[in-house]
């Protein structure tokens, strides 16, 4: 039983990674978190059901300046250091209150920047600088198969099954075509490899997407079903691009996802590559507020 003084907590729905409502990937932002244990924040992450739910603490404005916006960010079961959509969301909520372009983040796995950019239409897009990625473990592709009950033919033969991390690690699998990547699965095969090889998640990408103008489609299942969009992994995923050659230096490419759980989201991506490492990894896209109100707890 969680004991807590009786109090109104004022929260905001953003679609994230879309500019058409209902569509994205949804984030609860609770605005003012301050008083609440990390124990409250997880039920009210239970409560909210969503793939994340973020908490903004706000500070006295020097220490707003010099450290940043204060942010945790919750799943149903974790606190997470690092996720892309929370990052954004909770970024544009901030860049619509306050009026300010650029916007820093306190996030558990350090500072993270984002910059706005106000079109003509009224809209802000919105991008991130995430951490310079770390490049992990390339996998067996025969392995791999096995735990996402894909056979070894729909993994792509020319590219590696490789983990990255901008502070989250994803493995990213590379597969033949759409009806591949809607076959795997289950979650509980997955988690068990992923576990045994220091990734938190697979994100599956394909060349074949449903957008003409889309570089690739994405899927990534987790213990809460399918994530609508996974700004976090498609940092990681930029990395691999750059890295072996997919994104050209200073390309803009958008990867689709979240389209077999009828929530299309597009994330705008872009990465260089300076020697043997990738830097500059940029993770952007619109967001659209659709819910304001309070949670009485």
């Amino acid at each position: 039983m969680i004991d807590i003084t009786r109090r109104r907590l004022p929260y905001v729905l953003m679609d994230v990674f879309t500019d058409r409502p209902l569509e994205g990937n949804q984030l609860a932002i609770i605005t003012d978190a301050r008083g609440l244990t990390t124990e409250h924040m997880q039920a009210i992450a239970r409560e909210t059901n969503l793939s994340e739910t973020t908490f903004i603490f706000p500070r006295e404005l020097e220490e707003e300046r010099s450290k940043g916006t204060r942010v945790r960010i919750f799943t149903t079961q974790e606190e997470l250091p690092f996720a892309g959509h929370p990052t954004l969301g909770t970024s544009y909520f901030l860049h619509r209150f306050g009026g300010n372009d650029e916007i820093w983040l306190d996030l558990n796995v350090g500072k993270i920047p984002v910059h706005f950019r106000r079109e003509e239409s009224g809209r802000s897009f919105g991008e991130m600088r995430q951490r310079d990625p770390e490049a992990g473990k390339v996998h067996s592709k025969e392995e791999v198969a096995n735990a996402t009950g894909l056979s070894l033919s729909e993994i792509v033969a020319d590219l590696p099954v490789q983990t990255f991390s901008t502070g989250l690690h994803f493995t990213i699998v590379p597969v033949t075509s759409l009806v591949a990547i809607r076959k795997a699965g289950p979650w509980s095969r997955m988690a068990e490899y992923l576990e045994r090889t220091g990734g938190r998640f697979f994100y599956f990408v394909t060349k074949e997407t449903v957008a003409s103008d889309a570089k690739l489609h994405a899927r990534m299942p987790f213990y809460n079903g399918d994530d609508p969009a996974t700004g976090s992994a498609a940092g990681c995923c930029a990395a691999w691009m750059a890295m072996h050659g997919v994104l050209a230096r200073g390309e803009q490419a958008i990867i689709e996802q979240g389209i077999e759980v009828h929530r299309p989201s597009r994330i705008y991506v872009r990465a260089e590559k300076a020697g043997d490492k990738v830097v500059n990894v940029h993770v952007g896209g619109y967001c659209v507020e659709v819910a304001q109100g309070e949670l009485w707890i």
